[in-house]
């Protein structure tokens, strides 16, 4: 190994750049190892040193660019640095749309078919890469290669491959592992530990161009999983945990809807098809004769069936209002049912006030952000989307957020469930503006983990029968996205 690179592993280990232990990741994973470049912009040496020895990676490679572009954040000033050192323009992405000036997702000058090197600092699944890459796309910049400083090797080189991006790493884990053990910085059990973690982690996965669909921009992704047991042992949130042994355990991804008006009527459906599904979704407030007694039948039944109750709710509120219509008035919704679901519009508020609740009960719940509709022309912007991703996947609501109701899948993390409604054996519409989608473009394409269907089977003649149909093409499906 070269001695430039071997110093500054060295380096970014003293400066805790690069820390072992136990580490909870933003996936809810516990990792041996954390990487934590962000630190280098208290270091100027060092930074220029990652600037300078990133430049001599794309000057061996010979590539060809017009521009340069840092992955927010970690990346831009590494990005700024070698902008000035050597005299190459740059652009900036935003991770936002501002909704004042220019209203731009990138800052800079450009033209149409210029192309862009991208500079990462870490590289995991190239999530990161790809979407700076479709940003500069977007305004007609081209990008074939990107620069990243450490690739972990968990599968990311190989899924931007597949998006004609090719990474170019200054160093791999396992270079930064050998050096460390080497200068006796980490022991043999830490470094076998490390491998393990890396191996066990991949984000295998085959990534398809982005085509339109009904809701805005849906990747389209044809994505190989992990298992439902496989993704319940990942799983820090003990809810999610249980809904994918719930799933394993009955062979379905199937959550049906009983969108009907009495107490009767519902215990009729459940009870046709509770054998077939993972969750039963209610309207609490359209049952016409309900009696709080309800609620504990209910109950009853999910353990007598095995399935989680997921009360679509749809709270958008202010904390305040949200926590009182979550455990208080005639329904009670957090004394008994294991899902509700948020409009994140109020923001963090809205998740903030429903979490209090549980943990002030300590009551085990979860909840999914509406993130998606499928209901024809709803005014869900992309932009929106992804800001609920972020609320999603922010620390303070890990222990409460389990995914997303949505029609395209957001992100890889195993611990983010997704729901998509709108599903019928065969597709079409109502006239009422609902579109549907068929079991198999659910999970296939979509990426959904549970298909959520309604009249589709409340309306047939057959209910349990209909229920079994779905339960196999749903589960058909899901086999076909599994190594």
């Amino acid at each position: 190994m070269e001695p430039k690179k071997r110093n500054l592993i060295l380096k970014l280990y003293e400066v805790n750049a690069i820390k072992f232990g136990t580490f909870i990741l933003k996936s809810g994973l516990e990792s041996p190892v954390y990487l934590d470049l962000r630190v280098i912009v208290s270091y100027p040496e060092i930074m220029k040193e990652v600037a300078n020895i990133m430049w001599t990676k794309a000057e061996e490679n010979t590539l060809r660019y017009d521009s340069v572009c840092g992955v927010p954040y970690t990346a831009l000033p590494i990005a700024t640095c070698i902008s000035t050192d050597h005299n190459i323009p740059m652009l900036i992405r935003r991770k936002e749309t501002k909704d004042y000036g220019t209203k731009k997702m990138i800052e800079g000058s450009y033209k149409e078919d210029d192309y862009c090197l991208i500079i990462e600092d870490v590289v995991t699944s190239g999530t990161s890469v790809y979407e700076t890459a479709q940003a500069l796309n977007s305004v007609g910049v081209k990008v074939r290669d990107a620069i990243v400083l450490l690739d972990r090797e968990q599968g990311g080189a190989d899924s931007l491959k597949t998006q004609d991006i090719h990474l170019h790493s200054v160093c791999t884990m396992t270079e930064v592992l050998t050096v460390l053990e080497k200068h006796n910085k980490i022991d043999k059990t830490m470094v076998e530990k490390t491998k393990e973690f890396i191996y066990s982690n991949r984000f295998d996965q085959t990534v398809k161009k982005p085509t339109p669909q009904a809701n805005g921009d849906h990747t389209g992704k044809k994505i190989i999983r992990p298992t439902w047991a496989e993704s319940a042992q990942k799983c820090k949130l003990q809810i999610t945990a249980r809904l994918y042994n719930i799933m394993h355990k009955k062979k379905t991804n199937l959550a049906v809807s009983v969108d009907v008006h009495s107490c009767r009527e519902v215990k009729k459906i459940i009870e046709a098809v509770g054998l077939h599904v993972c969750i039963v979704k209610t309207h609490i407030d359209i049952i016409e004769d309900f009696v709080p007694e309800f609620t504990k039948e209910l109950q009853d039944l999910a353990e007598k069936y095995n399935f989680l109750i997921f009360e679509d709710r749809k709270f958008a509120d202010i904390g305040n209002t949200v926590q009182s219509q979550y455990s208080r008035g005639i329904y009670k919704i957090s004394d008994w049912a294991d899902i509700v679901n948020v409009h994140p519009l109020p923001g963090k508020g809205v998740i903030s006030g429903l979490q209090q609740v549980v943990k002030d009960k300590g009551l085990k719940r979860g909840c999914l952000l509406v993130a998606e509709m499928s209901s024809a022309g709803n005014l869900i912007t992309k932009d929106y989307t992804q800001a609920s991703l972020r609320l999603a996947e922010a620390d303070e609501h890990k222990d409460f957020v389990m995914g997303f109701v949505c029609q395209s899948r957001l992100t890889e993390d195993p611990s983010m469930i997704h729901m998509v409604p709108g599903v019928k054996l065969s597709s079409g519409g109502d006239n009422l503006g609902q579109q549907y989608t068929t079991p198999e473009e659910a999970v296939i394409k979509r990426g959904a983990d549970i298909i959520i269907v309604g009249r589709g089977i409340t309306e047939a003649d057959n209910l349990k029968e209909e229920a079994e149909r779905y339960q196999k093409a749903g589960y058909e499906a899901y086999l076909k996205t599994v190594s």
